[in-house]
C-alpha cells in the first residue's frame, strides 16, 4: 500500500530531464504522485503519472506558460541548477551572473508564479536543493557557493513569511554527487589568470570526488522522505557523513573550517 503524504499528491519538479531532478521525479511518480517534470527541453514518458513541462526558470513568460498547465499544486521540488568554477577574482562578470540567474533567482522565478497555487491548500511544501557548499566555501567554487548560501538564506525567510499559509519550506544539502552536473560544469578561469593552474587542479580534485560520490538517487529519497513529514526540518544533509560535515560547519571556528576546506581542495 502506498504510504500517504500530508501533502496533496501534485508535485512540480524542476531540472527534472537529468540527474537529481529526473530520479526525485521518477521516485515521486513511482509512489503515486502526479508529477509535472519541467525542464527547458522535456523528455518523453510512457508513465501516466510524469506530465513533462517545458520550462525555462530564468524566464518569467516560460514559467508563467508552465502554470497555466496545472490547475492545483502541494509540492514544489527546486532541482534545476548548474555549476561554474573559477577564482573569486577572475571569474568573468557575465558567468557569475549566469550562475545567480540559475541557482537563485531561478527558484525566486519558480516561487513567485507557483506559490499562489500552494497558498490555495492548508498544507503544502517546497523542497530546494542546496549544497554543503552553501554551509562551507569551496575554493574555485565561490560563485556556486555563493548562490547556495544565498539560497539557504532566502529559504529560511520563506519559511517564516509562508508558514501562515500552510506552507512548508525546508533545504535538502547534497554533497558530492555522481551526476551529469560534473560534465556540464563549464570552465571559467582565463588561461592567463595567476590562479589558472591551482585552479585546475583544485577542479580536477572535485571531479573525481563527485563521479565517486553519491548516487541521485540517494537525494531523490531524502525529497520522498521530506514529502510524508507533516512537518520537515528547516534543512537535512544527505548522508551521515555530509550530516557530520554540517555539524562541523556550525560548530567549528570559522578559520579551522576553512584550513580544512583549503588542505582538503588546494593542498
Amino acid at each position: 500500500m502506498t504510504k500517504k503524504s500530508p501533502y496533496l499528491m501534485k508535485v512540480l519538479v524542476t531540472g527534472a530531464s537529468s540527474g537529481i531532478g529526473k530520479e526525485t521525479a521518477d521516485l515521486f511518480a513511482m509512489n503515486g504522485f502526479t508529477v509535472y517534470a519541467a525542464s527547458r527541453h522535456p523528455k518523453e514518458t510512457k508513465n501516466p503519472s510524469i506530465i513533462p513541462l517545458t520550462m525555462d526558470v530564468t524566464d518569467l513568460d516560460s514559467v508563467r506558460n508552465a502554470v497555466s498547465k496545472i490547475d492545483e499544486l502541494g509540492i514544489i521540488v527546486h532541482c534545476a541548477g548548474f555549476g561554474i568554477s573559477g577564482s573569486a577574482e577572475m571569474t568573468p562578470l557575465e558567468r557569475a551572473k549566469a550562475q545567480m540567474e540559475t541557482n537563485y533567482f531561478g527558484v525566486l522565478n519558480v516561487n513567485s508564479i507557483f506559490l499562489p497555487l500552494l497558498r490555495k491548500n492548508k498544507r503544502s511544501l517546497v523542497l530546494i536543493t542546496s549544497s554543503v557548499a552553501g554551509l562551507i566555501a569551496i575554493p574555485y567554487q565561490s560563485h556556486y557557493s555563493s548562490s547556495k548560501y544565498a539560497i539557504e538564506a532566502y529559504a529560511q525567510a520563506l519559511r517564516m513569511e509562508a508558514s501562515q499559509f500552510g506552507v512548508r519550506v525546508a533545504l535538502v544539502e547534497p554533497g558530492d554527487t555522481k551526476t551529469g552536473f560534473t560534465k556540464a560544469r563549464t570552465s571559467d578561469e582565463p588561461e592567463s589568470s595567476p590562479y589558472f593552474e591551482q585552479c585546475k587542479s583544485s577542479v580536477a580534485h572535485m571531479a573525481h570526488d563527485e563521479q565517486n560520490g553519491k548516487t541521485p538517487d540517494s537525494v531523490a529519497r531524502v525529497f520522498l522522505k521530506l514529502a510524508y513529514r507533516k512537518n520537515p526540518p528547516v534543512r537535512c544533509a544527505v548522508g551521515l557523513d555530509y550530516k557530520a560535515l554540517a555539524l562541523l560547519a556550525k560548530l567549528l571556528p570559522a578559520r579551522l573550517a576553512n584550513w580544512i576546506v583549503k588542505l582538503i581542495y588546494i593542498g
